[in-house]
């Protein structure tokens, strides 16, 4: 049983959504057809009509829906490990530590240290790539 209240409590919102009904398989059944139609305009084995004509003057190509599923060049590009964002997370993460103990117990002069060293792996790494570039 609920007590009368002065104060109004919020509920929670509602909201409905209506689905559409998508069918890709007849999607691209028509986008093939259209694109075959336009093929045989512009080789002349099908009258042009008045409103095609600008649509056979924008192919455009394929859809975007899955262009980027189908090969790519992005799908051969293999990442280094040097690239990898957890690799990069760890090393900030073991720089932090061995600055923080390395303060403890050496003092300022560490954070000296630190610097030199990733100085002295970026120009390394820098070194390497620019080896790389000229092979």
């Amino acid at each position: 049983m609920k007590f009368p209240s002065i104060f109004r409590t919020s509920q929670p919102m509602r909201f409905e959504i209506k689905p559409r009904y998508y069918d890709p398989v007849k999607e691209e059944i028509e986008q093939r057809t259209a694109q075959i139609k336009r093929e045989l305009q512009a080789e002349g084995a099908l009258p042009i009509e008045d409103e095609d004509e600008d649509n056979l003057r924008r192919n455009y190509g394929g859809s975007l829906r899955g262009a980027f599923s189908s090969g790519s060049q992005l799908k051969g590009r293999k990442t280094s490990s040097l690239h990898s964002a957890g690799l990069i997370r760890m090393v900030i993460f073991i720089l932090l530590i061995g600055g923080l103990f390395g303060y403890i117990y050496y003092g300022p002069e560490v954070f000296y240290i630190l610097l030199y060293a990733v100085m002295g792996i970026f120009g390394f790494t820098l070194l390497l790539k620019l080896r790389r570039k000229r092979n």
